[in-house]
Order: structure tokens, then C-alpha cells, then sequence
């Protein structure tokens, strides 16, 4: 049984992608990044900016009182302006947050699932991340089918081929 219920993410949601993005950025305890620090990075604020482009896809995870607690959304960007895990223009690139009390109860690998499963059902056959090696989320991911295309000093990048 779960507390919470997932959504289709809308342009309604720009600020709280913005939440998200920075829960992802400071998964890390002793990290503490403002999130005027994370928008003022251009590697970081395209995964946001904009929010809802044309191609642009996500779901949000809502508690019980309908309150957003964490997101998964996808974008495609391109090799004039690529993300961490850009591998193609082709491949959109997987973003997950999930608010600090919310996380290690399911939210993240549910909208995972969730996620994955609506960019199957628009007929996309490969998607890919980037994540910290040393951030818990990295298991995740290897357990839900992607797996290490490239590797970087403390991060690697990675896809899932879920293509019908």
C-alpha cells in the first residue's frame, strides 16, 4: 500500500520541477546548493528552463493531501547544448527528485516505473541519465535495466533500451 499517487506533470508545475531539480543536485547530505545557485548554472537550469517544451514529458508523485513530493521528467537536448547524460538528440535525458522526507519509501522507483513506462507507450526506445556514482539512486537504476555507456571521475552515464 502507498501514500502517495502519481500525475501527469503540466506547465502548472515549472516551480516545483525547479524544487526537484534541486532536490536532485544536493542528494548529497553535505551538499547545500541555493536554488538561485542551480538556475544560475546553465549544465544545470536546462533541465528546467522552459518547462513545458513541446517534447518535454514527466509525472509528479502527489502525498495524500494532493501536495507534490517528488518528480521524474524527461527532456530532449540537443549536442549544441547537452545534458550530463546527453547521448543523442534522439534519447531524452531523465530527470528524478524526490523531497528529502519522502525519500526511501518508494517514490523514486515508482515514478521510475511510471516514468519509463509513458516514454514506452510515445514510442521511445532508449532514454538515458546521468548519476553520481556514490548516490544511492545509481543502484536503482542498474536494477531497473540501465546501464554505464560512459564513465566520468565521480559519475557515470547511463541508458536504458525500453523499446517495445
Amino acid at each position: 500500500m502507498t501514500d502517495f499517487g502519481i500525475r501527469a506533470a503540466t506547465p502548472a508545475d515549472y516551480e516545483f520541477m525547479v524544487d526537484m531539480l534541486v532536490e536532485a543536485v544536493n542528494w548529497l547530505p553535505e551538499r547545500n546548493w541555493s536554488r538561485e545557485q542551480v538556475m544560475a548554472n546553465p549544465a544545470l537550469a536546462h533541465y528546467v528552463t522552459g518547462w513545458m517544451q513541446p517534447n518535454d514529458f514527466g509525472l509528479v508523485a502527489v502525498d495524500p493531501a494532493d501536495r507534490p513530493v517528488g518528480a521524474a521528467w524527461f527532456r530532449y537536448l540537443t549536442a549544441a547544448d547537452p545534458g550530463y547524460g546527453y547521448v543523442g538528440d534522439d534519447v531524452p535525458e531523465l530527470t528524478i527528485g524526490v523531497a528529502e522526507t519522502w525519500r526511501g519509501r518508494g517514490v523514486g522507483r515508482a515514478l521510475l516505473r511510471a516514468v519509463l513506462n509513458v516514454a514506452r507507450e510515445r514510442g521511445v526506445q532508449t532514454v538515458s541519465l546521468s548519476v553520481e556514482r556514490a548516490n544511492f539512486a545509481a543502484r536503482l537504476y542498474a536494477a531497473e535495466g540501465f546501464r554505464t555507456v560512459e564513465s566520468f571521475e565521480d559519475a557515470d552515464t547511463m541508458v536504458a533500451e525500453i523499446g517495445a
